[in-house]
């Protein structure tokens, strides 16, 4: 399974935004942005002139990076979306966001999409009462997302879920942190994505 193993930080310092991609580390003093806010290479610091091309370019790259999906899924995403009815770029953010890494990372049980895609993987969820183990799942309105039975007693779980009342959750999910289960009472609407996206750049990109 494809997946990117490089520095995350980079991948902030490149889009010039805090991604998010290191859990409490990108809220802490340690965070590389806050640090130093140039991209990274040789070059980073140098003011460029940014053209078109390049501002939707770094528009996809940012989504897709925030998201944790990489080139072809991404496109797969936008071509799902281009045939649904209503506006393209919303729908792709709408769509991304049903992933079921997603959903674990924003009901509060991992500290960051990377964690929640590892949880997954390694089988610590349940989704409509059967054990899953692919973060790429788009999950329906009226789906369950469970904690397993054996990963409740580990350390790392009731670390996650002790730091549940400290999280918010979006509106369309609703979180039971006592049973450490969520419900998607609804899919997402656009306003439920608090990330600064300009979803428009992406969809002249694709339409070159």
């Amino acid at each position: 399974m494809a997946r990117y193993t490089g520095p995350a930080c980079k991948l902030c310092r490149r889009e010039g935004t805090k991604l998010f991609l290191k859990g409490e580390r990108c809220t802490s003093g340690k965070c590389a942005i806050d640090r130093r806010a140039s991209a990274p290479g040789q070059h980073g610091a140098a003011n460029k002139k940014q053209r078109e091309y390049g501002m939707q370019l770094r528009e996809k790259q940012k989504t897709k990076r925030y998201y944790g999906v990489l080139e072809k899924q991404f496109k797969n995403y936008f071509e799902e979306a281009d045939r649904k009815e209503g506006m393209t770029g919303e729908n792709l953010l709408k769509l991304i966001e049903r992933r079921l890494d997603n959903v674990v990372y924003r009901m509060g049980m991992a500290e960051s999409r990377k964690e929640a895609r590892q949880l997954v993987l390694h089988e610590h969820f349940e989704l409509n009462g059967k054990k899953v183990n692919i973060p790429s799942i788009i999950v329906s309105a009226g789906d369950e997302i469970k904690v397993r039975e054996n990963f409740r007693s580990s350390a790392k779980c009731k670390a996650l879920a002790e730091g549940l009342d400290s999280k918010i959750a979006p509106k369309w999910l609703s979180v039971d942190k006592a049973g450490l289960t969520a419900k998607v009472v609804a899919l997402p609407a656009r306003d439920d994505i608090d990330f600064d996206f300009n979803e428009q750049l992406i969809v002249e990109l694709y339409s070159k």
